[in-house]
């Protein structure tokens, strides 16, 4: 016995280290898609500063206000808070108005949680499927923000906006494009939450931030010690939306067109609902998020 167990611990230290390194290893169609991300990097670094250029991603900037006020309004319902509202203004700023609940979950939840939102749609990235899924879901968080938004014309023009963009790019080329834009409002949104916490809280401070509000509440720590905190859980996020999406979605691209024949009919494809399963780190995703949707449904 001790000899096999020996050779067992042996083909562990032996096997383990190259199954992560094989899994972590880019295939072609995955490298593609981190060059693509690395661009979106440095594009979007770019249009941020450049006072002209600035508006070709404002639409992206609002809607990753978006995400941290739906992300504190959320939060505000999984601790039993009424939300009265979420509007959201022009100069990029936003507020979700709510009673009840617990603040020391939902003042942090807009940041972190919008920055898991991008890390999730940048795994959804490197995949069409697991970007159909990821836009199916947003619907349905887009139908909750219209409701606590119903009387700001920006969130709804927004909205509306963004998902005329999604059924377009749903149709061509079987989702190639929805993906690559799946991708860049992930990356996007992960950025503008790195950059937010840091301008608000280590760079100045804001004493109408949120982590003000969380410093005031604890009264152990500055605001700065917890802006540093969830920038580096905002950075911890990032990487694990890109080693999901390296680990989880290993097709080719072509190998992708055709499973996402069999996710939705779409124009060109067979007649009907085609019978074709799910892969299963999509199926697992949709199994998530559907737990998540149904939890928000009971509240």
């Amino acid at each position: 016995m001790p000899v096999f167990d020996e050779l067992d611990e042996r083909s562990f230290t032996e096997l383990f280290p190259r199954d992560v390194r094989s899994q972590l290893t880019p295939t072609p169609t995955q490298r593609t898609t981190l060059i693509v991300a690395g661009c979106y990097i440095i594009a979007i670094a770019i249009l941020w500063h450049v006072p002209v250029l600035n508006w070709i991603i404002y639409p992206f900037k609002l809607l990753t206000v978006g995400f941290h006020e739906m992300s504190h309004a959320i939060a505000g319902l999984l601790t039993c808070a009424h939300i009265h509202s979420i509007e959201l203004d022009p100069d990029e700023g936003g507020a979700t108005r709510m009673s009840g609940g617990v603040p020391i979950i939902t003042l942090p939840a807009g940041y972190l949680g919008s920055s898991f939102i991008g890390a999730c749609l940048i795994a959804c990235g490197f995949d069409i499927n697991a970007s159909k899924v990821a836009c199916l879901v947003l619907a349905v968080f887009f139908l909750f923000t219209l409701w606590w938004a119903r009387k700001n014309w920006l969130t709804w023009a927004l909205i509306l906006g963004m998902s005329g963009i999604i059924i377009l790019f749903w149709f061509v080329k079987g989702g190639i494009a929805l993906r690559y834009f799946v991708l860049f409002v992930g990356v996007m949104s992960c950025m503008y939450v790195l950059w937010d916490v840091i301008d608000d809280t280590i760079a100045r401070k804001v004493n109408s931030s949120d982590a003000s509000a969380f410093a005031h509440i604890c009264g152990c720590c500055p605001s700065q010690v917890w802006g540093v905190i969830w920038l580096i859980i905002a950075f911890i996020f990032f990487a694990a939306g890109v080693i999901v999406g390296l680990t989880q979605f290993k097709e080719s691209e072509s190998q992708q067109e055709e499973q996402s024949l069999h996710f939705l009919p779409i124009p060109g494809a067979s007649a009907g609902f085609p019978s074709a399963p799910l892969s299963g780190s999509t199926a697992c995703l949709v199994s998530l998020m559907s737990t998540a949707l149904l939890i928000i449904f009971e509240l």
